[in-house]
C-alpha cells in the first residue's frame, strides 16, 4: 500500500468533487458553503462538503500542492508520535479543521442567502500549523525562496490572516485561514499535552543555534 493513504484519498476526493463541480454549476452551489441554507434549510452537509469545491484550477491546484506536501509528511510525524492512534487522530484534525474554519462566516453571513464560499483553505491551515506544532524549528521557505522558520511564518501568517479579514477586502476567506490554523496548532498540542514543553524546547533549541 502507499504510504500516504489517507492524504493521496484525500487529495483525489478533492480533485474529483472540484472537477465535476466544474461542469455541474448547480453541484457547486449545493455543496458550497452557504450559511443561509445552513440556519434556514438545516443543510448541515455544507459544513463539510464546501472543502472539496474549488472555485478554478489554480484555487484547487495550490490547495492540493499544501495539502500532498505537508499532510504526507505529517502523517509520517503523527505516526511517530501517536502510533496506532495516528489514523483517527489525522481525520480528526482534518475534518475538525474543515468545521472549525467556518464559524465566523457562519455568523457574518446567516442571513445573506448569496453568499457562498468553497475550497479547502481552512483545512491546509490546519495541516500546516499542525506541522508547526510538531515542528516549529523546522525551515520553510516564504514564497519559496526565503526560509524561515515554521514558528516564524506561523506567527508572520497568523497576524497577516487577521488584518486581512479585518480590511474585508477581496473574496478570500481569511477568517477561514485563521482558524483553520489556530484549530490546527491547538488540538495538535492537546492530542498529547507533553508536545506543549517539546514545542517551546524547540524554539530555545533553535535560537541557541543561532
Amino acid at each position: 500500500m502507499m504510504q500516504y493513504d489517507i492524504t493521496t484519498l484525500l487529495v483525489a476526493a478533492n480533485v474529483i468533487v472540484s472537477l465535476m463541480c466544474f461542469q455541474n454549476k448547480d453541484l457547486f452551489y449545493k455543496l458550497s458553503l452557504n450559511p443561509y441554507s445552513i440556519k434556514h434549510d438545516r443543510q448541515w452537509y455544507r459544513l463539510i462538503t464546501h472543502a472539496f469545491v474549488h472555485a478554478d484550477f489554480f484555487h484547487l491546484f495550490i490547495n492540493m500542492f499544501v495539502l500532498y506536501n505537508f499532510g504526507s509528511i505529517l502523517e509520517i510525524l503523527f505516526k511517530a508520535h501517536f502510533g496506532d492512534k495516528a489514523t483517527m487522530l489525522f481525520i480528526l484534525l482534518y475534518t475538525g479543521g474543515i468545521v472549525f474554519a467556518t464559524p465566523t462566516a457562519l455568523k457574518r453571513h446567516q442571513d445573506n442567502p448569496g453568499y457562498n464560499a468553497v475550497g479547502a483553505s481552512g483545512v491546509t491551515s490546519a495541516i500546516v500549523f499542525s506541522f508547526i506544532a510538531l515542528l516549529p524549528g523546522h525551515y520553510l521557505y516564504l514564497f519559496a525562496a526565503l526560509p524561515i522558520p515554521a514558528f516564524v511564518f506561523g506567527i508572520l501568517y497568523l497576524v497577516f490572516e487577521a488584518v486581512m479579514d479585518k480590511r474585508g477586502r477581496g473574496n478570500i476567506a481569511h477568517d477561514a485561514h485563521f482558524w483553520g490554523a489556530v484549530f490546527g496548532f491547538v488540538f495538535t498540542l492537546l492530542m498529547d499535552v507533553e508536545l506543549i514543553p517539546e514545542f517551546f524546547r524547540q524554539i530555545i533549541q533553535f535560537f541557541e543555534s543561532l
